[in-house]
């Protein structure tokens, strides 16, 4: 059986570039040209991952289990 991975995307269209992810979750997220990027599309369970994805003012950050696509967050 493999290893649990998160997959972790962002909508530059809907991203506003507020920082709230990358101020929440320093490891996975950075600003670039005003817009959120994960640092890596797939990660290891993380909270703070989630939390940075359910803080997002405008729902731009997708959090799924990388083996079956279940969506994590935000909750729908």
């Amino acid at each position: 059986m493999g290893e649990l991975r998160w997959r972790v995307g962002v909508d530059r269209e809907t991203c506003i570039g507020s920082g709230i992810c990358a101020a929440t979750a320093p490891n996975h997220f950075t600003l670039d040209a005003d817009r959120s990027r994960p640092l890596a599309e797939l990660v290891e369970p993380d909270d703070v991952v989630i939390d940075a994805a359910e803080s997002c003012p405008v729902e731009a950050i997708a959090v799924s289990d990388a083996s079956t696509g279940e969506r994590l967050a935000p909750e729908e």
